[in-house]
């Protein structure tokens, strides 16, 4: 059985920091690609970042860029996403993802991936 399992989400004031993180239990881990995703309350599933195979490319989100930073430990089995200057608005959800193909990475969507953690709530306070 494949599990990802997140943590390091809580309550911030806004202008703080968090760093989450996500193992994985899929072998071999770095036959696949990591992905952030974050769901609000009302709204639909938002992706945030994503990194490769290797570590050597990363894609992230417009909202999250210069505050947000994935990277991922091979030998640890593990992927993670640091969270600076948090605003309000970034109060969801997160939740790890991975995926065996590229593709479904580039299309900034929720589909294509093979496995699905059950989340960790980050809340950021005004």
């Amino acid at each position: 059985q494949v599990q990802l399992v997140e943590s390091g989400g809580g309550l911030v004031q806004a202008g703080g920091s968090l760093r989450l993180s996500c193992v994985a239990s899929v072998r071999p881990f770095s036959g696949y690609h990591m992905a952030w995703f974050r769901q609000a309350p009302g709204k639909e599933r938002e992706f945030v970042a994503a990194v490769s195979w290797i570590g050597g490319s990363t894609y992230c989100a417009d909202s999250v860029k210069g505050r947000f930073t994935i990277s991922r430990d091979n030998a640890k089995r593990a992927v993670y996403l640091q969270m600076n200057s948090l605003k309000p608005e970034d109060t969801a959800v997160y939740y790890c993802a991975a995926a065996r193909n590229w593709g479904p990475v580039l299309a900034g969507t929720d589909g294509g991936y093979d496995y699905w953690g059950q989340g960790t709530q980050v809340t950021v306070s005004s």
